[in-house]
């Protein structure tokens, strides 16, 4: 019988700084040395991984699965966050968005895409040679900046920029498609892809694709005051890959979902370390054990009270707890005829 797979964490919050050396093998010893055992590992620090060179490399991938093995861990996923973002960026974002790309890139709206969308496609190619089934990124927001509209949007505007987002993605959709392995789109607040209703006009507007999947994080659902519960049951299907985070949401007199451009540690709406927060994690293990996901439950450690190192001491325990091991059998089998 199956089971989600885990413990397993994102090593994106506990890579160095950049000025700092690291390696894929010492951040693997040291999850494995706290239970972990698999990592989602970030393609775009070259410290720890080339993207580039595992998209046209088998022995280089065998040597990052071996690196992996020799440490006691196995590879959830690739993680294209930084990229994802940039493969649709509206110029508004432009400054904010140069920290995610070489200078070569800056102020280049049009070479970042391209740039991103290359990258995109590395990562379908070196997610097959890892023997990966999923990968992990963000659709990046041509329309964000209209979420609350006010003054109204042009008429038409959202469903020429849903046509648009689908333009830049259905290659790298395909290109996915073409060696096996499903894309998973974090809904997350300030992407296109934020929640039910934007994930289904983008399904809409890449024909109902079958590699356009979820990564499903509880956390930016609480903080929209999302029904993540329901969610699963509306969109299980899609859910291919899963981040543990916590989070909670504790409106007062002055702040709401939206923050006032507070500081994290200042919002109603904060996220934090696997626990501490709000979210009903036996009821998600239940509910995606129901449905048959059989992915990794990865932690991804945020919080803005908590050190990054008790999150992920205690992350790994708090996901081997929800666990659940799949009944062989029905539990009123003793009471049948004979």
């Amino acid at each position: 019988m199956f089971q989600i797979k885990g413990p397993a964490i994102f090593l994106a919050q506990y890579l160095p700084p950049a000025a700092e050396s690291a390696s894929l093998a010492d951040l693997c010893s040291w999850a494995a040395s706290l239970g972990y055992k698999g990592v989602q590992i970030p393609t775009w620090d070259s410290r720890i991984f080339d993207l580039q060179k595992a998209s046209e490399s088998q022995a280089y991938c065998d040597d990052v699965m071996g690196i992996c093995r020799d440490a006691g861990v196995e590879i959830t996923e690739l993680s294209s966050h930084f990229q994802g973002q940039l493969v649709a960026c509206h110029p508004a974002y432009s400054s904010s968005l140069d920290i995610l790309v070489d200078q070569d890139f800056q102020d280049d709206n049009s070479a970042r895409t391209e740039w991103a969308t290359n990258q995109l496609i590395f990562a379908a190619k070196a997610s097959a040679r890892l023997k990966l089934s999923a990968h992990a990124t963000f659709s990046g927001s041509l329309l964000w900046h209209t979420m609350y509209p006010w003054p109204q949007r042009p008429a038409g505007s959202v469903d020429e920029g849903f046509a648009e987002l689908a333009k830049k993605w259905l290659p790298i959709l395909d290109a996915f498609d073409e060696v096996g392995v499903d894309l998973c789109y974090e809904l997350h607040p300030g992407e296109d892809l934020h929640d039910g209703v934007s994930f289904e006009r983008f399904l809409d507007a890449v024909g109902q694709h079958s590699r356009a999947n979820i990564l499903y994080d509880p956390s930016h659902f609480l903080l929209q005051q999302l029904d993540y519960l329901a969610f699963i049951d509306i969109y299980h299907s899609r859910i291919k890959a899963f981040h543990v985070k916590d989070a909670e949401f504790r409106p007062n007199g002055r702040s709401g979902v939206y923050g006032g451009y507070s500081s994290w540690i200042d919002r109603a709406g904060r996220f934090r370390s696997l626990g501490d927060g709000q979210i009903d994690f036996r009821a998600i293990f239940s509910k995606l054990t129901q449905y048959g996901y059989n992915g990794w439950a990865v932690l991804e450690w945020e919080c803005c009270l908590k050190h990054p190192e008790q999150g992920a001491s205690e992350g790994a325990q708090f996901i081997s707890d929800r666990l659940i091991r799949v009944a062989d059998r029905k539990f009123d089998d003793f009471a049948g005829a004979n």
